[in-house]
């Protein structure tokens, strides 16, 4: 099996602080580049067993569940909110000697759109594919798992970093009605 190299990654603040949200960019050998949002819990979750990655230990805060972050409905709720106010992701900040820093990131997010976000509090579904679908709710999502295709119009989330200047599409929202 190749070995899959990170190449950069994006945080979302979970507005409860209960969740640890971050997204993944990696690649294998050359091969495409593919995108893998990911949740950090502090325990596990009835209902997430399916989506369940693994465990790992934080050295702060313990035994962290890691979930695949398109069936969590705090990264669901933090992925429409970023794409449909136009904002960016976290701030990330480094303890240095007591002493909080803010940490450049390695890369930059930013959704298109400038209206506020209806709140998701509940997944109807989640579609395992390319793009994965997330039936919120409220709204559904699009999270393309191997970029480098995918015309950007409408509601969306692009990233860009240094070696990626052109904004390139992570995701897709639109509102439901019903």
């Amino acid at each position: 099996m190749p070995e899959l190299n990170r190449v950069v990654a994006f945080r979302f603040d979970d507005p409860v602080g209960e969740v640890g949200i971050e997204t993944l960019l990696v690649r294998a050998d050359g091969g495409p580049l593919w995108q893998a949002p990911l949740t950090y819990r502090a325990a596990p979750v009835d209902g997430l067993e399916p989506w369940l990655l693994g465990t790992a230990e934080h050295s702060v805060l313990g035994t962290r569940w890691i979930y695949d972050g398109c069936a969590d409905p705090v990264y669901a709720s933090a992925l429409a909110s970023t794409i449909l106010t136009g904002d960016g992701q976290a701030e990330e900040f480094l303890d240095i000697d007591g002493e909080l820093q803010r940490r450049e990131p390695s890369m930059r997010v930013n959704g298109s759109g400038s209206a506020a976000a209806p709140t998701v509090s509940a997944l109807d579904g989640v579609v395992d594919e390319d793009p994965t679908v997330i039936v919120a709710d409220s709204v559904e999502l699009a999270v393309l798992r191997v970029l480098g295709d995918g015309e950007s119009g409408g509601l969306t989330l692009t990233g860009t970093w240094d070696g990626q200047q052109a904004p390139l599409l992570l995701a897709r929202a639109a509102l439901r009605t019903s």
